[in-house]
C-alpha cells in the first residue's frame, strides 16, 4: 500500500510540474546531439499520437516508458522499418523475455542511415566528387518489474554512437520509468525520463588540419599539424507523464484513449493525444495528434491500422502501420512486425 501511495504521489507531482512548466519555458531547439533518439519506433503507439507513457502490451513500448516491460508476459519480438524524412532509413529491433518472479529483460537495437551524399563546400557547391554517409546507432539493455500487482518500474541503459564521415561521438544514456494501473480495467498513469546521460563531443580525422600560424610571414612552417576542438553537447532528455483509459463495450469491441504531456530539454513542451479502436480483438484502427501547442509545429496528424492473428493459442503475429504528417517536410511511413509468445 505504501508503494502504491508513493507512486501515485510521484505521478501527480510530476504531471503538475510538467503542466506548469508549459507556461514559462523557452525553446532550446537544436542544442542536443542524438536527435535520432527522438524518433518513435512503434507503429502502433506512433499512430496513437505517440502518447505511450502509460501504455504497454508490446516490447517497443519501452521506448516511451521502460516500466511497460514489467507488464509483459511471456516473450515478445518486434521489428520496425521507418522511411524517415529526406529518404533516411530507420530500423529498430527489440526482443524481451519475462522470467517469472524475476522480471522482464530486453535487448534493443536502433540504426539510422542517411545513405551516401555528396560532399559540398563553399568553393564547390555542386560537389567535390567525394561521398559521405551519416550513421547513428543505439544499443540498449532494459529491465522491468512488477513491484505490486498494479505498479511496475523499469530502466534501460543505452550505448549511443553517431558517425559523420570520419568523425564520431559516443556516450551512454539512461531511461527510467514507472506505471500505475489505478483500476483493474480502464485507467493507467505513467511517467518516464529518457536519455539522461553525460555530455559528449565529436572526434575523428575530419577535425585534423594543417595550420599556418602567420600567413603573412614567409619562411616559417605553414603546415603545422592541428586539430579543431568541438564543443560538448548533451542528449535530448525527455520527461513524459501520461494517462490512458480503456472503454470496454463488449468482449469484441473496446476503445483506448491516451494522452501524454512532454517536457524536453531541447524544445518547448507539448501534448500528444490519440486513440485505438479494437474490433473483434483482431483489427485495430488508430489516430491521433502529436506535439499539440508546440511552436512552429510541422504537421501533427497521425493515422494507422493493424491486425493481430493468434496461432494455436501459443503465439501471435502482429502487423502495424503508421502514417505521420510533417507538413512541409512531407510524411513518414512506419511498418512494424511483432511476434508474441504466451
Amino acid at each position: 500500500m505504501k508503494r502504491i501511495k508513493f507512486c501515485s504521489f510521484f505521478l501527480v507531482i510530476s504531471f503538475s510540474l510538467l503542466m506548469s512548466s508549459v507556461l514559462f519555458s523557452q525553446s532550446k531547439a537544436g542544442t542536443t546531439i542524438g536527435q535520432f533518439l527522438k524518433i518513435e519506433p512503434s507503429s502502433r503507439i506512433a499512430a496513437i499520437g505517440n502518447a505511450g507513457a502509460s501504455l504497454g502490451g508490446e516490447i517497443s513500448s519501452m521506448f516511451y516508458n521502460p516500466a511497460s516491460l514489467g507488464r509483459i508476459s511471456g516473450s515478445d519480438i518486434q521489428f520496425t522499418f521507418n522511411k524517415w524524412l529526406a529518404d533516411i532509413n530507420y530500423n529498430y529491433a527489440a526482443a524481451g523475455v519475462n522470467l517469472e518472479g524475476i522480471g522482464t529483460f530486453a535487448l534493443v537495437a536502433t540504426i539510422l542511415n542517411s545513405g551516401e551524399m555528396d560532399v559540398r563546400t563553399v568553393e564547390q557547391p555542386l560537389g567535390t566528387g567525394e561521398r559521405f554517409t551519416v550513421k547513428n546507432m543505439a544499443f540498449g539493455l532494459g529491465y522491468g518489474l512488477m513491484v505490486t500487482d498494479r505498479v511496475s518500474v523499469g530502466m534501460q541503459l543505452n550505448y549511443i554512437t553517431e558517425t559523420i564521415w570520419h568523425s564520431s561521438i559516443s556516450t551512454f544514456g539512461l531511461n527510467l520509468g514507472v506505471q500505475y494501473q489505478i483500476l483493474d480495467e480502464g485507467l493507467t498513469v505513467g511517467a518516464s525520463l529518457s536519455n539522461f546521460g553525460a555530455d559528449a563531443s565529436y572526434d575523428g580525422r575530419d577535425l585534423y588540419l594543417n595550420y599556418d600560424f602567420d600567413p603573412k610571414k614567409y619562411g616559417d612552417n605553414d603546415r603545422l599539424p592541428a586539430e579543431l576542438r568541438t564543443g560538448s553537447f548533451g542528449l535530448p532528455v525527455i520527461f513524459r507523464a501520461g494517462i490512458s483509459y480503456l472503454f470496454s463495450f463488449s468482449d469484441d469491441y473496446n476503445l483506448l484513449l491516451a494522452a501524454d504531456a512532454m517536457h524536453p530539454n531541447d524544445n518547448s513542451e507539448s501534448l500528444n493525444i490519440g486513440g485505438e479502436l479494437n474490433i473483434l480483438q483482431y483489427v485495430f484502427i488508430r489516430g491521433g495528434y502529436r506535439n499539440l501547442f508546440l511552436p512552429d509545429l510541422e504537421g501533427g496528424l497521425v493515422l494507422g491500422a493493424g491486425f493481430k492473428v493468434d496461432i494455436a493459442n501459443s503465439y501471435n503475429i502482429r502487423f502495424d502501420y503508421a502514417y505521420a504528417d510533417y507538413g512541409r517536410l512531407a510524411e513518414t511511413h512506419r511498418l512494424t512486425l511483432g511476434i508474441g509468445f504466451n
